[in-house]
């Protein structure tokens, strides 16, 4: 579904420019979840982003179902195939646009028709139902709103998720709710996730497989089997490990 060879992603020019991803490679098969964890800074987010063709300073090679991508440009076509959920819900809904009309605009800029059935599926599948529709964010609560985010990204019937820590800004009692409905959505649609998550947790409930990545670059792929066993190869993926537990126990 997703490959991604040789990825270097870069801020600025010379001699203040910033190598932010450096080198990157990595492959999701259909279906599959991925995750993308390491210390902030460290990249992960910054590859979603050039996926999403949202930074257009990168080289390398990145293939979504076979389709090569450009720096510069995407169509419809790869915007019905892949779509992206933010960290911060409140931040990526428009304050003064309601369910109503962020679900309505997303599906007629991918040309559909029978909106008005399609909102109430799409709130359905996310588990808010009709009564949301013509609510506003500040009248939602932060899952509520990821909820919407969810249901927004679900609109263009797409086949691959970018999820950028989909869950962080949320309260801890709200975060396995989110959790479990990704989880059931990628069951029920096929869908394939590439997540990112500071969270090993996070990544070891919902991912098949994940990248380490330290200082822009990836220094290990890994089994989630093996980060539950925390039979890593690499120093650094050792490290994060030990402190994830270390703050669990805390």
């Amino acid at each position: 579904m997703l490959t991604v060879d040789h990825l270097n992603v870069w801020f600025g020019h010379h001699p203040d420019r910033v190598d932010a991803v450096q080198d990157a490679s990595f492959s999701v098969a259909q279906g599959e979840s991925f995750g993308l964890v390491g210390e902030s800074g460290s990249g992960k987010s910054t590859i979603l982003r050039a996926i999403a063709g949202l930074i257009d300073t990168w080289s390398g090679t990145i293939n979504v179902a076979g389709r090569p991508l450009t720096a510069r440009r995407r169509d419809r076509a790869f915007y019905k195939t892949v779509q992206m959920v933010f960290q911060d819900p409140y931040a990526s809904l428009h304050p003064r646009h309601s369910v109503d009309a962020v679900l309505s605009e997303t599906l007629r800029l991918q040309g559909m028709d029978d909106i008005d059935r399609r909102i109430a599926r799409l709130l359905d599948d996310v588990g808010l139902g009709r009564g949301f529709r013509f609510r506003y964010p500040h009248q939602l609560s932060g899952g509520q709103r990821q909820r919407v985010a969810i249901a927004r990204a679900l609109a263009a019937e797409p086949r691959l998720l970018l999820l950028d820590e989909p869950t962080s800004a949320l309260d801890v009692s709200v975060q396995a709710e989110i959790l479990n409905l990704l989880a059931d959505l990628r069951a029920e649609h096929g869908l394939t996730y590439v997540m990112v998550s500071h969270d090993l947790a996070v990544v070891g409930h919902m991912c098949d497989r994940l990248a380490v990545m330290q200082g822009g670059r990836i220094v290990e792929v890994m089994e989630v089997g093996a980060l539950r066993q925390g039979t890593a190869r690499q120093d650094y993926t050792r490290q994060l490990i030990a402190a994830s537990q270390g703050y669990a126990r805390a």
